[in-house]
């Protein structure tokens, strides 16, 4: 039972047979070069585990299988059976010491983090509760993804590191329009509430993102719907994300009446409005818009009552960057 064959070096290995000592030096090939010294040796039915210090980092590891350097073939601990090096038993006890204060180190500041997550997750549920309707089925969300690929090793991959509650659907079906409609209620995907194909992805086929509303689905914003099974799961889901208010973008119902028009230099106002860089793709218009909501819709725009201005809430209009022009246009802007 603890024999084992490596087909790639076409060799059995006997995990029975002990082929280093306590305090010997051995290293790893392949990921790293680091070396490692063998802290102590357990045995149970599968074989034998060397119990191993990483001398640079000071991180704790195991190894199962370690094989003559001068027999090296592919990723793996090696052991020099040449020239055996072997570090002092004193030394071996001051990094043993060094590194259990490392990892004990390490386990206080995760019981830390877990502790504040589970505080955070208890205010979410409560809040995204609150604001779950009765007959919601789906959760139009916002996700920034980041670029975790490696062309050299052919690897495609990205990461989640923000997600943004943008509204609720009352359906399942992942719908284009729907989601346009919801992205104007965050600054940073007010841009695809603009109508682009380009947009648009359609990728419901196995390793496919779904449906998504975006630029890439590797990098930047895109827009997605969560189909909701129960309502106890979708809850427990988005526990964490509605923990922090930031990440509700919701608009709400029979609210659009904007305040007056803010003042910055870097916005340019003129008949009671003020129209201002958003962000990168962005462009907003701020003040007293009541009569001209109609022309402000036909160009793109979508009020949203949740915008952000010189560090305060604001209601106003937001269009893509594409807009820019006709809106000094139509504004008289210089």
């Amino acid at each position: 039972m603890s024999k084992v064959f490596l087909l790639g070096a076409n060799k059995e290995i006997d995990r029975a047979e002990q082929v280093v000592e306590i305090n010997q030096v051995i290293q790893m090939e392949g990921y790293s070069y680091h070396s490692y010294v063998v802290y102590d040796i357990t045995k149970n039915q599968w074989g034998i585990t060397y119990k191993l210090i990483n001398l640079a980092t000071k991180y704790f590891h195991t190894a199962d299988i370690i094989r003559p350097l001068k027999e090296k073939f592919g990723i793996g601990f090696y052991y020099d059976s040449d020239n055996p090096q072997f570090i002092d038993s004193f030394e071996v006890a001051i990094l043993l010491q060094e590194a259990q204060a490392k990892a004990n180190v390490e386990a206080d500041e995760k019981e830390k983090e877990r502790i504040r997550v589970e505080e955070v997750k208890a205010i979410g549920s409560k809040r995204f509760a609150e604001i779950l309707p009765e007959n919601a089925l789906g959760v139009i969300v916002a996700r920034l993804k980041q670029d975790e690929s490696d062309s050299q090793t052919d690897y495609f991959a990205s990461r989640t590191t923000r997600t943004v509650i943008l509204g609720f659907s009352t359906h399942k079906r992942d719908i284009f329009s729907e989601m346009r409609k919801h992205a104007s209620n965050f600054a940073e995907t007010a841009y695809l509430a603009e109508y682009n194909t380009d947009y648009e992805h359609r990728e419901k086929y196995s390793m496919g993102a779904g449906y998504y509303l975006g630029e890439s689905k590797y990098s930047g914003w895109i827009i997605e719907k969560v189909s909701m099974y129960s309502r106890e799961g979708m809850i427990k889901e988005f526990a964490y994300i509605a923990g922090c208010e930031d990440n509700i973008r919701i608009k709400k119902k029979n609210d659009d009446t904007p305040p007056p028009p803010p003042s910055d230099k870097n916005g340019t106002s003129k008949n009671g409005c003020t129209v201002v860089e958003y962000s990168a793709k962005a462009v907003a218009v701020f003040g007293e818009t009541r009569a001209i909501k109609d022309e402000l819709k036909a160009m793109g725009g979508k009020f949203n009552n949740r915008l952000t201005f010189n560090g305060k809430r604001l209601a106003g209009w937001i269009f893509s960057k594409s807009q820019e022009q006709r809106l000094a246009y139509y504004f008289g802007l210089d």
